[in-house]
């Protein structure tokens, strides 16, 4: 594990996002430019009043941990204290549309969310794979982030799973592809029943194209059948993917896997 990064209980309990910001030594921790000392000013002004305040703030808050999808030592405590402020009043949606695209159409919760997910999808079971090739057991830096966002990921599950069933159809959905990749977590595999619950649900009302991929990905994983949910546009997009997929071994010599990045 990292140097001590934050005075924090469990990993399967997530504190509340005063004591994460007050108590972890942001100043010790690597980010992409240095070290998070910026990081408290930018992570408080996420649950600030006005709804600019926070758009700007966005991008100093995370960028900083999450650039070109490598994990850094600030991610963790960065991830627990998003996950911590997604039920404050602040963030949730007001007037929100689920086919909003645009940043500034999107309420913060919905992007806090998004980032989650990819976060996590940046450290799934894939991912962790290529990284212990690359670094071996034991290996210092970014592997090490890596596995402590990993074992963080019961606590974040703990939040976005509170936003499965909500009101707004944009924010549950964003909320089930943020929850797929952290239940891979073996204390989360209970879960992934619910989740396909979810997934079906959302495979039934939603044309978003990324939603759709992550979740029919998700119950194929799970061994479901998904013939009978999948629409034109899925078979098409699949086929397009599998094309894809065989350009980039013919460029590789033949290589399929993606690239470690």
């Amino acid at each position: 594990m990292p140097h001590s990064q934050t005075q924090q209980p469990h990993p399967a309990v997530l504190p509340p996002f005063q004591t994460l910001l007050d108590n972890t030594n942001w100043g010790s921790l690597a980010t992409a430019c240095g070290t998070g000392g910026s990081l408290p000013a930018a992570l408080a002004l996420l649950t600030n009043a006005d709804p600019l305040i926070r758009e700007s703030a966005l991008q100093d808050a995370l960028g900083p941990v999450t650039h070109q999808n490598s994990i850094y030592e600030a991610t963790v405590p960065v991830a627990l204290y998003v996950a911590a402020i997604l039920s404050h009043p602040a963030v949730m949606p007001s007037g929100y549309s689920h086919d909003a695209k645009t940043g500034s159409n999107r309420p913060t919760l919905v992007r806090l969310l998004e980032w989650l997910g990819d976060t996590a999808y940046d450290a799934n079971d894939d991912c962790a794979a290529v990284d212990g090739r690359l670094h071996g057991e034991g290996a210092p830096g970014e592997h090490e982030a890596m596995r402590a966002f990993r074992d963080a990921r019961p606590a974040i599950f703990s939040a976005v799973r509170a936003l499965l069933c909500h009101d707004s159809a944009g924010v549950r959905h964003t909320a089930l592809v943020a929850a797929i990749p952290l239940a891979e977590h073996p204390l989360l595999a209970q879960h992934q029943a619910a989740l396909a619950g979810h997934a079906r649900r959302l495979l039934a009302s939603s044309t978003d194209r990324y939603h759709r991929d992550r979740v029919l990905e998700a119950l194929k994983a799970w061994g479901h059948d998904t013939s009978s949910s999948e629409n034109a546009s899925d078979v098409a997009a699949r086929e397009h993917y599998a094309r894809l997929r065989a350009a980039r071994a013919s460029w590789n010599g033949g290589y399929s896997e993606d690239p470690p990045f």
